[in-house]
């Protein structure tokens, strides 16, 4: 609750069960899907549309970062810092990239903007050899 709260947000019943669903497990990216699944392995009734509706509302407060490596795709990061992901493309699931980047040089912000975001996701898929 005190973490909906410093975001300026109401902590309802709804937003308060699907926190402790999100935050409970540390770090992690979920989709709206997987989250509807942990809600009903916990006997917590929400609709899909609220699942949507509740993350997209984090994502504006600051609680979340929306990641979407393909137009099909759409994850929620609970890590809000700066860092890159792996895209396993075969098998739909997205990871951190363990190592650190270090990058040389980041582009410059257009005059009168500022970066707002960085996104850094590499796309792998398994060798042929190897399936």
């Amino acid at each position: 609750m005190r973490r909906l709260r410093e975001a300026g947000m109401r902590p309802t019943r709804q937003r308060v069960l699907l926190a402790q669903l999100l935050f409970a497990r540390g770090d992690r990216h979920v989709t709206a899907e997987i989250l509807f699944n942990e809600a009903i392995e916990a006997n917590i009734e929400l609709s899909i549309a609220t699942i949507y509706n509740t993350l997209t509302r984090f994502t504006k407060a600051g609680l979340l970062r929306r990641i979407m490596p393909n137009r099909s795709r759409l994850f929620f990061d609970t890590d809000t810092s700066i860092h890159p992901h792996l895209y396993l493309v075969d098998e739909g699931i997205l990871i951190n990239i363990p190592e650190k980047l270090l990058f040389a040089q980041t582009p410059r912000a257009l005059p009168g903007h500022e970066i707002s975001r960085l996104d850094v996701i590499v796309y792998i898929r398994r060798r042929a050899a190897d399936i």
